[in-house]
């Protein structure tokens, strides 16, 4: 592994396992196993790091929900399938929630970079759910959907229980 991607999957199960404030550069370096010139060389801040890591995060995510979809024929399959991605999620044996919502609660609402990235993503998600519905004339539900899956996401984190999860797919069922 190059020492870009080294510092990216070392500083990505970092911030994710305990948090971006808890993490410092050192432990970075550290555990990537490299020198500090070689991550200023590649990252001139913490921040830039941070950005790289959601903006990753964002990609994989996108596609791996994209794949699930794919997957379905009916807009209602697909909307589930969604829920059911998020079910697998959150039964991850390292699950801490969600990277994004994470981090939002850690960085200043003044970082307006990061906050951006954030946003962007988010709204990727809402209009997944826009496409998905398009061809029923259900578009209109993107917005309750995606509330409902940041729901269960979030609840999911806090009770550590798959429960939030499976009754958001109850209530995504009798709604669609």
């Amino acid at each position: 592994m190059d020492t870009k991607k080294n510092i990216e999957s070392t500083a990505a199960r970092l911030f994710y396992e305990q948090g971006y404030n808890s993490t410092g550069i050192n432990q970075i370096i550290a555990e990537a196993g490299i020198a500090k010139a070689s991550l200023y060389a590649h990252f001139p801040s913490k921040v830039d790091i941070l950005k790289k890591y959601l903006q990753n995060t964002s990609e994989s995510s996108i596609e791996a929900l994209r794949n699930v979809i794919e997957q379905k024929q009916t807009p209602k399959d697909k909307v589930l399938s969604v829920f059911d991605f998020l079910l697998g999620f959150s039964n991850e044996t390292n699950f801490n929630g969600c990277q994004f919502l994470n981090i939002a609660t850690e960085i200043p609402q003044s970082n307006e970079d990061v906050l951006s990235i954030i946003q962007g993503h988010k709204n990727r998600i809402r209009q997944l759910f826009v496409e998905i519905l398009e061809p029923i004339n259900k578009e209109n539900l993107a917005d309750e959907l995606y509330i409902l899956f940041e729901g269960a996401l979030a609840s999911s984190k806090v009770f550590k229980d798959k429960w939030t999860i499976e009754t958001t797919l109850r209530i995504v069922e009798k709604i669609i």
